[in-house]
C-alpha cells in the first residue's frame, strides 16, 4: 500500500504549508523540497525495480541494448525533470522550472534521435 503512504504524506504536506502559508511563509518552500525527497525516497525502490526489471528485458529480448539503456536515461530526465521544476513552480520560480521542463524535452528528443534513425533505415530497408 505505497499509494495510500505517498498520497496521505502528500496530504498532510499540502495541509502543513497551508497552515504555515499565513503565519510563515518562508517555511512553505521548505516544506514542499522536503515532502518531495520523502516521495522520491519511497518511489526510490519502485524505480529500482523498474530498472532490474528493464535490465532482465534487455537480457532476454534479441534487442540492441542501447535501446534499453536510451529508454532508462529517458525515464531519469523525466522523473528528474519533473521533480525539479514542481519544486521550482511550487516556490514561485515558473519561469525557472518551465526551462527545466523545456530543457528535458530538447534531452528526451536528442536521445531518442539515433532510435528514430534505426527505425527508419530499418523501414527503408523493408521498401527497397
Amino acid at each position: 500500500m505505497d499509494i495510500l503512504r505517498i498520497s496521505i504524506l502528500g496530504t498532510v504536506g499540502v495541509l502543513l504549508g497551508i497552515l504555515l502559508k499565513s503565519r510563515a511563509p518562508e517555511y512553505t518552500s521548505l516544506i514542499t523540497v522536503g515532502i518531495g525527497l520523502m516521495i522520491l525516497g519511497l518511489a526510490a525502490g519502485k524505480i529500482g525495480y523498474l530498472f532490474q526489471s528493464l535490465e532482465k528485458l534487455k537480457e532476454c529480448l534479441p534487442v540492441d541494448g542501447s535501446y534499453i539503456t536510451t529508454l532508462l536515461k529517458m525515464i531519469g530526465i523525466t522523473y528528474i525533470g519533473q521533480f525539479s521544476s514542481g519544486i521550482c513552480k511550487d516556490a514561485g520560480y515558473a519561469s525557472t522550472g518551465a526551462q527545466i521542463d523545456l530543457f528535458c524535452r530538447l534531452s528526451v528528443m536528442v536521445l531518442s534521435m539515433p532510435v528514430l534513425l534505426a527505425l527508419l533505415d530499418t523501414i527503408q530497408g523493408f521498401l527497397v
